[in-house]
């Protein structure tokens, strides 16, 4: 039963769409943690970073994020990494913001609009912050 139900899960994907920029550290720290969560449980879990959220991933700017009783958002961030996740930052988000290409974290890979339009279309869940 056990091993059904993580083939079921095997298949299982979960996208993760922040919206929300540094300048809302509170709701930073869900979708990482959320998505490690999501991996842990055989998931396979996407963070897309769209509008404001792309300051999150902008070189430097994770380490400065830091909630009480919480690691730094970098140490979430590397640990949700590490486990598997993914994470896309939107082109036209960055420019829109005026963020050059080479200033994102390293883990993070640039896409397009229809990246996360395919990504929708595939993920059996949707959640935004």
């Amino acid at each position: 039963m056990i091993h059904k139900l993580l083939d079921i899960m095997s298949n299982k994907k979960i996208l993760y769409v922040q919206t929300s920029g540094v300048d809302t550290p509170e709701r930073l720290y869900a979708p990482f943690i959320l998505a490690t969560t999501a991996v842990a449980m055989g998931i396979e879990a996407t963070i897309y970073f769209v509008i404001k959220g792309v300051t999150i991933v902008k070189e430097g700017e994770a380490e400065k994020i830091l909630i009480k009783g919480f690691p730094s958002l970098k140490e979430v961030m590397n640990q949700a990494v590490k486990n598997g996740v993914k994470l896309m930052a939107c082109e036209q988000s960055c420019v829109l913001l005026g963020i050059d290409r080479g200033n994102f974290e390293k883990n993070v890979t640039i896409v397009g609009a229809v990246t996360l339009n395919d990504l929708l279309l595939e993920a059996d869940s949707v959640i935004s912050f």
